[in-house]
C-alpha cells in the first residue's frame, strides 16, 4: 500500500497550487525571454522578476511551466507523475547552479542567488502538490485514516 493520500480532501487546492506554480513558471520564461533575447544564448545573462536569468534558462523555464499547466489540465493522475519528476528535476537543477553559483565558465544558466531559491521553491511546491493530488475510484481508494484507526470522525 502506498504512503501517500489518495483522494485527499484539499486535493482542488493543491492542484490550483501546481497551476500557479506552473504559470508562474510560463510568466517568468516569457519574461526571462524577453528581457534576454538580445544576449548570449548561455552564461551571465541579464534579469527577470529579480532573478538572473538567460536565454537558455528562460526557455527550459518556459517549457517547464507549459508541461506543469497541460499536466494539470489533463488530471487523472498524470499532474502527479508530471509534477513530482519536474519537481525532482528542479531541485537538482538548482543544486547545480548553486555549487557553480560563483564561476562564470560553469555558470551557463546565469542563476542569480535569487533564482536559485525561487527554483527550489517551485520544485518543492510541485513535490508537495504532487504527493496530494492522487485521485482515484471511491472503491478502490480504502477507507480513510479514521475509519482504519478505528475513530468515527
Amino acid at each position: 500500500m502506498a504512503h501517500t493520500p489518495v483522494n485527499h480532501p484539499l486535493r482542488p487546492i493543491y492542484r490550483i497550487v501546481g497551476f500557479v506554480t506552473g504559470a508562474y513558471l510560463v510568466a517568468f520564461g516569457l519574461i526571462g525571454f524577453i528581457a534576454t533575447s538580445g544576449e548570449p544564448f548561455s552564461g551571465p545573462g541579464g534579469q527577470a522578476l529579480g532573478q538572473g536569468s538567460n536565454l537558455l534558462w528562460s526557455i527550459i523555464v518556459l517549457a517547464v511551466g507549459g508541461i506543469v499547466l497541460l499536466g494539470t489540465a489533463i488530471g487523472r493522475n498524470l499532474d502527479v507523475r508530471i509534477d513530482q519528476f519536474l519537481g525532482w528535476g528542479l531541485l537538482v537543477l538548482g543544486s547545480f547552479s548553486l555549487c557553480v553559483l560563483r564561476t562564470d565558465e560553469v555558470n551557463f544558466f546565469g542563476f542569480t542567488m535569487s533564482t536559485v531559491i525561487a527554483t527550489y521553491l517551485a520544485g518543492l511546491l510541485l513535490i508537495t502538490v504532487s504527493l496530494y493530488s492522487k485521485s482515484a475510484p471511491q472503491s478502490k481508494a480504502g477507507a480513510p485514516r479514521q475509519v482504519r484507526e478505528g475513530r468515527t470522525a
